[in-house]
């Protein structure tokens, strides 16, 4: 059975590129070149919600006919935005600061219909556990996964998952980046089911 509609990933992540692969769609991927600040005294879910609809929107233009997929993840800690370490150092800092604390991953998914302009939205919240690190295991893991670009500093699709106690969510791949539970119940109330 051939698609009816075109599938665009508003993402250049290759997290939720994979993510999105595994439900055996066709798809395109688009940058979506948007602001990712969080406004003043947005709460980390309605700053998730906010810039996964802004995504989606801002690749419309050049995609009318298609099913638009915007995400986005804010995580926290102790009230604090766990940003993208981008470098060792940060990473150590934030490994430290984790370390027998959890953290709060809001990752939004919004799917927009291009052709008609409806949008559905959900935040799928995920509560992550770190065990207690000491400082060779957080180099050791450092140096081998070096995941400076994901916020936490942990893989839990790698080998970040030896630093992790628990994880609590309805749905694991919230964690990686893009709810798939959530996604594909949008897809199929669009009219494009995955099985």
């Amino acid at each position: 059975m051939s698609q009816r509609r075109r599938l665009v990933l508003a993402s250049t992540s290759p997290y939720r590129k994979e993510l999105l692969g595994r439900l055996g769609l066709a798809f395109d991927v688009a940058a979506p070149h948007t602001d990712e600040r969080a406004l003043s005294g947005e709460s980390p879910q309605d700053t998730a919600l906010r810039l996964a609809a802004l995504k989606a929107q801002a690749v419309r233009a050049a995609h009318r006919d298609a099913l638009i997929i915007g995400s986005d993840q804010v995580a926290t800690s102790a009230g604090r935005v766990l940003d993208k370490p981008g470098n060792h150092a940060n990473a150590v800092r934030q490994l430290k600061s984790l370390s027998g604390k959890s953290a709060d991953f809001h990752t939004a998914v919004a799917l927009l219909d291009a052709a008609n302009g409806s949008v559905q939205t959900a935040v799928v919240p995920c509560r992550v556990h770190f065990r207690t690190l000491d400082d060779a295991r957080i180099q050791l893991y450092l140096d081998k996964e070096k995941p400076y670009d994901c916020a936490g500093s942990a893989k839990a699709e790698g080998l970040g998952i030896a630093l992790i106690a628990r994880i609590e969510t309805e749905d694991p791949t919230s964690l990686i980046g893009l709810p798939l539970i959530a996604l594909t119940e949008m897809l199929e109330r669009a009219g494009m089911p995955v099985l």
